[in-house]
């Protein structure tokens, strides 16, 4: 063959990628046939979160594309064909909404807000949340029409374009599924069938898998959701890495602590292990729309994100950990939530323990603790069957499930249908919070706090068991090791 024959050959085969509409007309095509996600999914082979990726921006490829191409061309006929709804004006669609999906709960707002989806203005209100009744209307405006602030006007740019963050779905909507698969011990049984009862085999199989099957079952935990969650929002720079090996500006307060001296004389120290920490750190204050940004020392909690905080002084290093975790660097930083949180309750009558921080500026957005709260149950219940029954492999399968979902949620090559770099940092975040007030509990219990490490390493002498109930649940504890320090003084 010639090099021209090679390159006619090579002409031939080569195929050109089918065109899509943009992103946000992708959402209202499938909406407009009153297709869900998983039902798209599911024809199409892949995640419900995949396809949200897709609605959001991301572009499909292969064969996996033609079929989508094929579906969204389908659609624009079939709704091109059908006869056009009658208009309904901005005031009449808020009877029209509560007729249709018997909402009581939709107001029309005197002036327009962002919506919670699109940023864009927005005259109604669902459920609290500002936001388009049309799903057309929900689309990138002309970015020369300015937003109104709340509190700071939005940035533009990327910021400018869907929020592709969480979908507030009125309540009239929402579908309570019948009956929920157990999708982890269906995946253990046909790992152990596959590998002939082979517990190692199947193990490393379920663990290999462990980040799509979290996804999976992240898909399935929200049917019935208020939040339909989407997973490639828009973030602030300072929630992006700076380098490829590098970090984002987040500090999450990992604590790394040991106390500067013990009391005098010996002391047996028994190294607490904390289970499941990322499991129960999933139950955080998490953001449901865009992040807004704003100015000011003002905390609103019924909104989570990130915030740029001047710290007060700690003075109880010597006994307790500081809840800034392990930081030499003065001045100002960005933290989570849930450090914020934790700061300001200490800093509160109850505890006195601080001053309250100075609140430079915040990205948030309204916020819910319970949005992966079906998951975590999912999760917890799969978990506390296994230990009942003694079944390591679905233990090992779980822990691998919540562990590398949390690690990898950030802009992850493991898991590239989740990229929530502010989930991830407030649910770490979380962990490290929960440990802080186990070490409290410990030392307001009398027990002498020896070292606090990481999300579940807790050092202490007394008798813990009085303080912590010892096992294998997520709200006990078990021990990793004990070991004596101090010397017995001589009596010379």
């Amino acid at each position: 063959m010639t090099d021209f024959d090679a390159i006619d050959a090579l002409l031939a085969e080569a195929r050109q990628e089918v065109p899509l509409p943009p992103a946000e007309e992708r959402r209202a095509l499938r909406e407009e046939l009153n297709v869900s996600r998983a039902q798209l999914a599911k024809v199409l082979d892949v995640s419900a979160s995949t396809v949200g990726g897709w609605e959001s921006g991301r572009e499909p490829s292969g064969q996996v594309r033609e079929k989508y191409a094929y579906f969204l061309e389908g659609a624009r006929t079939k709704l091109a064909a059908a006869d056009p709804a009658d208009p309904v004006d901005s005031v009449d669609g808020v009877a029209h909404a509560e007729e249709e999906t018997g909402l009581d709960d939709v107001d029309v707002l005197s002036e327009p807000q962002p919506c919670v989806l699109c940023g864009r203005p927005a005259r109604h209100q669902v459920e609290g949340f500002p936001q388009h009744l049309d799903s057309a209307d929900c689309a990138p405006g002309d970015p020369a029409q300015p937003v109104p602030p709340a509190p700071e006007a939005a940035p533009t740019g990327p910021a400018a374009s869907p929020a592709r963050g969480v979908k507030v779905v009125p309540a009239g909507r929402r579908v309570q599924p019948a009956d929920t698969p157990d999708l982890i011990g269906s995946a253990v049984a046909a790992a152990l069938d596959q590998h002939s009862g082979d517990v190692e085999a199947a193990t490393a199989a379920l663990v290999k898998r462990a980040i799509p099957d979290a996804m999976a079952l992240l898909d399935d935990s929200r049917k019935g959701g208020r939040y339909d969650v989407v997973a490639h929002p828009w973030l602030p720079d300072i929630l992006r890495k700076q380098s490829a090996r590098g970090a984002d500006q987040i500090w999450e307060a990992r604590p790394k602590w040991t106390r500067p001296e013990l009391p005098p004389g010996e002391h047996e120290v028994t190294a607490l292990d904390v289970n499941g920490a990322y499991l129960s750190a999933l139950k955080t204050h998490l953001p449901i729309g865009q992040l807004e940004h704003s100015t000011g020392g003002d905390h609103d909690r019924r909104r989570a994100g990130v915030h740029l905080i001047t710290p007060s002084d700690w003075d109880h290093d010597a006994y307790l950990p500081n809840p800034l975790g392990s930081r030499d660097e003065p001045g100002p930083l960005w933290v989570t939530e849930p450090t914020l949180r934790l700061l300001l309750r200490l800093a509160g009558p109850k505890y006195g323990l601080c001053d309250p921080p100075e609140i430079h500026e915040s990205w948030t957005s309204g916020a819910t603790e319970n949005l992966l709260e079906k998951f975590r149950i999912a999760l917890k219940d799969a978990r506390d069957r296994a230990i009942a029954e003694g079944d390591e492999v679905t233990l090992e399968y779980v822990k691998a499930m919540y562990s590398k979902f949390v690690s990898t949620m950030g802009e992850s090559n493991y898991n590239r249908e989740l990229y929530r770099a502010d989930w991830m940092h407030l649910i770490r975040s979380q962990a490290f919070v929960n440990l802080w007030w186990k070490a409290h509990r410990a030392y307001d219990e009398g027990l002498t706090v020896v070292r606090a490490m990481g999300t579940d390493e807790l050092h202490v002498a007394g008798d813990w068991r009085a303080v912590f109930a010892e096992g294998r649940g997520v709200t006990e504890v078990k021990v990793k090791d004990v070991y004596t320090v101090g010397t017995v003084p001589s009596n010379g």
